[in-house]
């Protein structure tokens, strides 16, 4: 089963100060940070297909990237980004495809045509998704962020062969996973509300999210995760 996988203790970020690793030698590495929600898509994807043994995680320090990065790795100097076969290539949702066509473990996007063309619909409302979801919290947070959680709400049970949102667990599940356990957990510990409370859907596949041993080895700290956005995204006018 694809959920059972490889613990792995967590090492430390690279900062400026770290030397970079023997860069383009065939090794795949995945330049992640661990509190990056960006990051954490392409990590589940390489977790869940068992590919910690052919895809290297290198944590990078956001606040205190090496120079390196840049100049040799990636121009944007963002995560994530894939060192692959001489390349190395960047943006979430197309590198948790290109992870998906281009190794080996179980399918993270349907063959089902209903189900593929439904996902594709899901994964073009994510960024409007967590736009809103940024959005309302310079304003009136649970209002605002309603109609977002309620679109997850009404758009899982479509299929009815598992929890998730093209029931199985597919690249959907994990396009929205790290932005729903973020404002979960904000919303609750800052505006003391359950995005699940009256979502009965929503709350039985964050439960059933959460028992994929491939996501919940990349869960950030709750703590780090509501210090950052106080700090970010809540400064108090």
């Amino acid at each position: 089963m694809a959920t059972v996988g490889v613990e792995e203790a967590r090492i430390p970020p690279l900062t400026s100060a770290s030397e970079p690793p023997p860069l383009f030698d065939g090794t795949t590495r995945l330049y992640i940070s661990y509190i990056c929600p960006y990051a954490q898509r392409v990590w589940i994807a390489r977790n869940y297909k068992g590919l910690q043994d052919k895809i290297e995680l290198v944590p990078i320090d956001l606040q205190n990237r090496p120079a390196w990065y840049k100049e040799k790795v990636y121009p944007e100097n963002k995560v994530p980004s894939l060192e692959h076969n001489g390349k190395v290539l960047g943006e979430s949702l197309d590198l948790v495809k290109y992870v998906d066509v281009n190794f080996e473990g179980p399918s993270l996007v349907p063959s089902d045509p209903a189900k593929k063309e439904f996902g594709e619909q899901l994964i073009s409302y994510v960024d409007t998704f967590t736009k809103e979801l940024y959005s309302a919290l310079k304003g009136d947070p649970i209002q605002q962020a309603s109609p977002a959680f309620d679109y997850l709400e009404n758009s899982l049970g479509k299929f009815d062969d598992g929890p998730f949102f093209l029931g199985q667990f597919s690249w959907v599940d994990i396009a929205y996973v790290p932005f729903v356990e973020r404002f979960q957990l904000v919303f609750f510990e800052v505006f003391k509300h359950d995005i699940t409370e009256g979502r009965p859907k929503l709350a039985a596949w964050i439960e059933e999210v959460n028992k994929i041993n491939a996501y919940t080895q990349t869960r950030g700290d709750p703590k780090d995760i509501v210090d950052l956005f106080k700090k970010r995204f809540l400064v108090q006018q």
